[in-house]
Order: structure tokens, then sequence, then C-alpha cells
């Protein structure tokens, strides 16, 4: 099976998304040369470019992507093409309407945007694989091509009528009978039962509050459906080049797709990362998406997109201070990427991203972002050798797309502590502590991490559950946070609110009620404070070790509790004393983190033998770093120490 390596040959990929359809052809020829300049060596070409290559149904207008397919091979430039299915044209619109996908209301998401499509029409499918097939056949033996990029950003929901027809057709795979469906829905609530599979649809608008089984059946449906429309292009790119790789890119940390399950249907696993340059955890949130990217791809991934200066979508779109392009670019190289990219090389001048940044802005090439863009690239030159390198980690963070799904449904006990916040809060402190951490789902092989990290899986299978009592049994240690092992795949509660046998596990006699906390609300408890949720728990006799609430409902019961090597944390710790805590069972554990004594704000990363050392403050530190190294980017040696600037990053070799 190709992937990433096959294509960077020993380089790391740097370059973006180019869309020479918005310039004309004198323009191309500039691009080229600046494009040289900066180091460039990937371009991802056609990805909105439907309308472009079939004007009208039928056409094919193919000669200036030939053009340009010369162009890139012929000055050293590979290009990932893409099939353009993300954008139809408007006549496929105007000509089938049934294309079109329609909300939750019965409403009709027209062209003029883009992802204007129901995954579920049969006349989508035909027009993508029509288009698709034509792409391959045309430049599947093309010098030029080095990967395939399936649509953008799947992210379509669609409740229209065809899209219920599959549904039901998916439901009936996924239950066999009206039955098993009824009882696994619990439509004995308010009456929902179903006499016939006319009557099941999709969640549209409804008086009150949606049956939480069926949201969840839709948003698994939803996913499958996305990706039954990638495979299905993938399948024909690989019949004409079963060498080439095949990626199509995620959104960061997106909801709407089974990352896990995606991940395994492609070549390259990619995604698109835009932290907000003035959020203080932006380099927080990048390391989680970066470990949680690099884990979906077991090894080495692509950085598909990001921003080299402001985008467009925010409320107030800032642009990245001096060095924060670069910073943020080689983060990504550390935690595993083979591949820096970006959205996108030249700056439109008109339609709707005209103000989101590209690697050549409206400055031009006198610009600072492009001469940024400029180092970068000479950067990942001179760091050719990590290429294919992998990050070892004896941490796993567990996350799973379907309890994240079932625990975001409408009535719950507090809208506040969804699975996304909490997660960020488990991650931070581990990065924070300096400690690598890797990504799994639930039912995984676990026999290689030291300590297992679960920040909330809301629902768990009993397959999950059994994975995780393995995993204690064998010598590893777990630490669970609130919310867990709740419900069963059905979104079922379990018996006593949380599994029988995680209950014994953690040490917890009975979990009598959940106590969510208000926002700005805390409670105390012995050496820290906790926030977001509380939970009034009876310990078993014989739990190893507790920590208590003090005053309030709570006085007295357990905050944090542990038997053996199983922890249960029933609040969020501050900041700080989640970061201390989990510290601290790393090191009983045996996990040490990468370089001791950092200074706040600085990240350090081992990629293979290499150390990257990056600051993320605006001020200068100097970070110890026992013995002499080779700073790879200065070509300096250091010793027992290095320096950084502002947004300073030095690559050592031992």
């Amino acid at each position: 099976m190709p992937h990433l390596n096959d294509s960077t040959r020993g380089r790391l990929l740097f370059g973006g998304d180019y869309n020479p359809e918005q310039w004309p052809e004198e323009t191309w020829h500039e691009d080229i040369r600046l494009m040289k300049d900066a180091g460039v060596n990937s371009v991802t070409l056609g990805v909105f470019s439907w309308s472009k290559l079939e004007p009208e149904p039928g056409a094919r207008e193919f000669g200036w992507l030939d053009t340009l397919m010369d162009l890139m091979h012929g000055n050293g430039i590979g290009v990932v093409l893409a099939t353009p299915t993300a954008s139809p044209p408007p006549w496929l619109g105007r000509l089938h309407p049934q294309t079109l996908p329609r909300d939750a209301d019965g409403h009709v998401e027209h062209w003029g945007g883009r992802q204007h499509f129901s995954h579920s029409s049969a006349v989508y499918r035909r027009h993508a694989a029509e288009i698709t097939e034509a792409l391959a056949a045309r430049y599947g033996g093309h010098p030029a091509l080095t990967m395939w990029h399936i649509n953008n950003e799947y992210c379509t929901v669609d409740h229209g009528d065809e899209a219920a027809a599959r549904f039901r057709v998916w439901l009936r795979r996924r239950y066999g009978t009206l039955d098993a469906l009824n009882t696994a829905w619990g439509t004995a609530f308010w009456s929902q039962h179903h006499d016939t599979w006319d009557s099941v649809i999709p969640p549209r608008r409804v008086h009150y509050l949606h049956n939480p089984t069926q949201v969840l059946d839709f948003r698994r449906f939803t996913s499958d459906m996305l990706l039954e429309c990638c495979t299905a292009e993938r399948d024909i790119v690989r019949r004409y080049t079963p060498h080439i790789p095949v990626t199509s890119n995620f959104m960061p940390l997106w909801i709407g797709q089974d990352g896990w399950r995606w991940a395994e249907e492609e070549d390259v696993v990619s995604v698109d990362l835009y932290p907000d340059p003035r959020d203080p955890l932006g380099a927080q949130y990048g390391a989680l998406v970066q470990d949680l990217t690099r884990s979906q791809a077991r090894g080495p991934w692509m950085l598909m997109e990001q921003a080299a200066g402001p985008v467009n979508w925010r409320g107030v779109n800032h642009p990245k201070p001096r060095g924060l392009n670069r910073l943020w670019s080689l983060q990504a190289v550390a935690r595993g990427a083979d591949a820096v990219c970006y959205f996108q090389w030249r700056q439109s001048r008109q339609g709707a991203e005209k103000f989101h940044s590209g690697m050549v802005s409206h400055a031009g090439e006198q610009g600072r972002t492009f001469q940024e863009v400029k180092r970068t690239g000479a950067d990942l030159r001179r760091l050719a050798e990590v290429t294919g390198t992998r990050i070892a980690a004896d941490i796993a963070i567990l996350h799973d797309w379907h309890a994240w799904w079932a625990g975001e449904q409408q009535a719950r006990p507090s809208r506040r502590a969804g699975l996304e916040g909490v997660l960020r809060a488990w991650h931070r402190a581990l990065w924070e502590a300096g400690l690598t951490t890797d990504f799994a789902h639930p039912e995984h092989d676990l026999g290689g991490y030291r300590v297992v990290v679960v920040p909330q899986l809301y629902l768990l299978t009993d397959a999950a559950i059994e994975n995780l009592l393995g995993f204690v049994r064998a010598g590893g240690t777990l630490v669970s946070g609130f919310l867990t092992g709740v419900a069963d795949e059905d979104d079922r509660v379990r018996p006593g609110g949380m599994d029988a046998r995680l209950r014994e596990l953690f040490g917890i006699r009975v979990l009598h009620e959940w106590w969510p906390l208000e926002a700005g609300e805390s409670t105390e408890c012995d050496g820290f404070r906790g926030t977001l949720w509380s939970e009034e728990i009876e310990a078993a006799d014989d739990v190893t070790e507790t920590v208590p609430y003090r005053g309030g409902e709570l006085d007295g019961l357990p905050a944090l509790l542990r038997r053996d090597r199983a922890w249960y944390l029933s609040t969020l710790p501050e900041p700080d004393a989640l970061r201390a805590l989990l510290a601290r069972i790393a090191a009983d554990a045996g996990v040490r983190p990468v370089l001791d004594g950092l200074p706040p704000a600085v990240e350090a990363v081992r990629r293979g033998e290499l150390l990257f050392v990056l600051n993320h403050g605006r001020e200068p530190v100097t970070v110890p770093v026992p013995g002499r190294h080779h700073d790879l980017l200065t070509g300096t040696t250091v010793t027992d120490g290095v320096r950084l600037d502002r947004y300073g990053v030095a690559v050592l070799r031992p």
C-alpha cells in the first residue's frame, strides 16, 4: 500500500493549495519563480475546479490543467491532484435539485457556497465518479502526480428524502429487524414505537427533544455515507494509479466523522489546522490535533492546510506575529508531520476567502508573510533527515467519536461538561508537564503504554471496558475522568449510572448523584479546587487513596479515588492541579518528561533521535539540555543548554 513517505522520498513536502484558475496565465510563471524561491516542492491542484473542468454537463476542459501539470513537472514541483467534488458546478444543482442537501427544517442548501451536495444522492455520486474517472484516466501517468486528494473537508449533513431512504437501509443493516431498532432506540419512551420502516426518518425538526439514539445513529450514518463517497472516488483513482497514495483532509478535532474508521481507509492521513494566533493555548491546541492525527496515521502524517497569516471566519481575524508561522510549522514536524502545507499559495483577490491569507499575500513577494514562508522552506530543507521517523510515547489518551456523539445529546446533566473541553484540559495538563502522548481508540491494543488516560468517554462498549480492565490487570496505570462508562453503545444508561466493572475497578461502591457546577462555580477539595463537575460517590472499603471534597453537600466524600493502579477523578481540577496530579501519576509509572526543568511556554519533543525544543513565549529563554548537541537549523554546536529567541526553535542531534 502506498503511503506518505513514497511521496516525500527523503524530503519534507512544502507547499499548499494552488488555485491558478483565479489568475491569468502570465501569473502562473511568476508563481513558479516564487515557489522555487521559497523552496516549494508540492502544490495541490483542482480542489475547487469542477466548473472549470466541466463547464457544462459532459464537457471536458483539461487544456489549462495540462499546462499546469507540465509546468510543475518541468520545475521539479510535485502535484497533489484533487478530485473537485466538494463544490459541484451550479448546473448540477439546477438540473438535478435532488443533489442538493436539506437541513433539519427541510430547507435546501443551494449552490453559491461550497459543500452543496447530498452524500446520499445517486445522481451526485454518478457525476462525482465521472469527473474523477476522467481525471484519473488523463493524469494517472503524468510524472508530476505524487498524491491524490479526494474532495475537501467532508462535512455535509443531509436530512432530505433520499438521505432518509438510505438511512433506513443503513439501519436495516445495523439492526436487522424493527424490533431490534425499537429496543435500541428505546421507543417505548414517548410513544415512539415504529411499526413500519417507512416511519423511520432522520432527526428533523421536532416540537421538543429528539430521541438521542436516533440522533446518535444519524451521526454514525452521516459519517458512513460521507466515507462511501470518499472511498468510491478513492477506488477509481487507485485502479489507474495503485502506486500513488490517496488522502482526504480532516478538519481539526471535527465531530462529524469517525476519524479512526476514516483513517483506516486512507494511505495518508492529513489535517487542516488553524489555531487562533491570539489564543494563549493555541500551541497546545495545535499539539493536540497533531498528536491525534499522528495516532490516526500510526506514523508520519500531512499538514494539508494552515494559514500563513490571518483567516477570514472569526469575528476578528488577527495576523500571525513575526515568527509564529515558522514556529507552528516546525511544531507540526516535531509531532510527526512529513508535509507542511497551506491554504493557499496566492491570496485571492475575489470570492469569499479574499481576506484569508496566502503564502503570497496581497503585499506580494516583499511582504513579511512571503519572507517568513521562505525562511520556513529553508528550515524544512535542513530537516530532511527527519522524514519517516517516529515518535515514541508511553502515555495514550483515549478518544472515540461515538462517545463524543452520544455525549452531545440535547438533554444531559450539563452542557458545559462536553467532551471537547474536557479533552483539551487533560491534554493541556500532559503537554505542559512535558509528557508526550499518543491517542488511541478504547478498543485498540494498549499494551505498549505505561499510562492510559480517559478524560471522558460517556459511551463505552463492553469490548472497550474489557480492554481497560485487561490493561490494568497487565500492570498498566489507568486514569479516568468523570462521565465515563455511563452508557452502552445504544446510549442506554448502565445500571448504577456507571458500568459495574468500572466501579469495581476504581473502588466506587455507589455513584449516588451527578452534581454539575455552574459557570464560575467551583468546589473545594483537599489540596486543589475542582471545576465544571462533581459527584456524590461512596467509596469501597478497599480503596488505596482518596482526596475528599471540603464543604457543601459533598463534604468528606471522595473527589478523587484510587484503587491500586486505577484512578478516578469526579471533578476537573484547575489546570495547575491537574498537571501536577498527572505528572505524579506518570512518574510513579516510570514515565518522565522529554526534558526536565523546562521553562514555562517551552515545549520539547523527541522525534527519532532528534530533539525539538520550541519556545512559545514572546521572551527569549535558555533551556537546559545536558550534553553536546548539533543544531540542524543553525549549524552550530550547543553544550548543556540552548538559547531560544521569541518563538525560537532548535532541532538538536546528539
